[in-house]
């Protein structure tokens, strides 16, 4: 089997969960559809990019799956390592990551379908379903009404864990009444999970952090800056609340320093920064040797299959900016995200819906 043409589209999709809190309305991706002699396709996509690196990052996945012509979509690892060398060597990182990581994905998709099995099958096998929770729907530009509003409302959907974001405000007091305001309004049953995206240093994260506790925290995540290996250490020491860091990580290499220096409790590894399917499963496996478990970060669609194939993951991200890509998507049921048993993927792009949100 080889793989003999492909095509790329460049999308902005409307955020199903409203603008961030800079203003951005609309995820920009690029959607990739690589074909074989056999007439089988893979699907994928590059993307969680700015609007000015769109174009960029379309002519990437372009030049790339170029090169891949003639190749057999079965040999993954050699695929991915060839198109890293000529992407430039060195650390992985940027465009070029992202572009190769949504080769390897689609050519996942191909595996599975030329096999006849999904790809959390190929992949481990581990289960057929994993708990997930709501995340992108509780921002740092609500006000204290809106975030206790947004959050009862999640309840009602069904959800019983949720993430809301920290980091944006001028005094500890303040950080510390929107936890308040949280607890109280989703009980004390329900995860709460909070991302500070590296806006602490160090010293806030442990004293914040200790008055956070006090609300049952699930998790306290990227509280610093994500290369502080030993600062990250620092904090881990001091909270009970496990840590959880990994997601602005490219490649595998900065894992296993993570890892070494016990700067965290939970592994975040994020689909595209580490280069794929084939690179996101090493760090796993790798998180498990040192007796951690693994949370996914973004595209919950695709992250499902390896997060089910591993014995050590502990929850899906659900957070559906790239839903709307795909006709059909994995079902969420009592918290539990539901995996498909359709061979690859078990995904397809809804052709009617790129046109639409076309870029191009």
């Amino acid at each position: 089997m080889k793989i003999v043409s492909f095509k790329t589209k460049a999308v902005k999709v409307p955020r199903a969960t409203g603008p961030l809190s800079g203003g951005a309305d609309s995820a920009p991706f690029v959607a990739l559809t690589i074909k074989t002699d056999e007439g089988i396709e893979g699907i994928s996509y590059a993307g969680f990019i700015s609007d000015v690196m769109l174009k960029a990052l379309n002519d990437s996945v372009y030049a790339l799956t170029e090169q891949a012509i003639g190749s057999d979509p079965m040999d993954v690892e050699a695929i991915g390592k060839r198109l890293l060398t000529l992407g430039g060597t060195g650390a992985p990182s940027g465009l070029v990551t992202r572009t190769v990581a949504a080769i390897d994905v689609a050519l996942w998709d191909i595996k599975g379908k030329a096999l006849g099995q999904p790809v959390h099958k190929l992949l481990g096998g581990y289960r057929d379903r994993m708990p997930t929770y709501a995340s992108g729907f509780l921002w740092r530009n609500f006000d204290l009404e809106a975030l206790g509003t947004t959050a009862r409302k999640l309840v009602d959907e069904g959800y019983r864990s949720m993430k809301f974001r920290l980091g944006g405000e001028d005094s500890p007091a303040k950080e510390i009444a929107r936890m308040r305001v949280m607890r109280d309004a989703v009980g004390p049953d329900v995860d709460l999970m909070i991302d500070i995206n590296q806006g602490w240093d160090v010293n806030q994260a442990i004293m914040i952090g200790r008055e956070l506790e006090k609300d049952n925290l699930y998790w306290l995540e990227d509280p610093t800056n994500h290369q502080d290996y030993a600062g990250l250490a620092r904090i881990a020491d001091a909270l009970d609340t496990p840590i959880a860091a990994g997601e602005y990580h490219y490649g595998i290499a900065p894992f296993r320093t993570m890892l070494e220096n016990r700067s965290i409790d939970i592994v975040m590894i994020d689909l595209l920064r580490v280069g794929g399917l084939t690179q996101w499963m090493k760090v796993a496996h790798m998180a498990e040797a040192f007796n951690l478990p693994v949370v996914s970060h973004l595209a919950p669609e695709i992250m499902a299959h390896a997060m089910v194939a591993i014995p050590n993951g502990l929850t899906v991200e659900y957070m559906p900016w790239s839903l709307p890509l795909f006709r059909d998507t994995p079902k969420v049921e009592n918290g539990q995200i539901i995996l498909t048993q359709r061979p690859g993927l078990g995904l397809e792009f809804d052709d009617a819906a790129l046109e639409a949100y076309s870029a191009e």
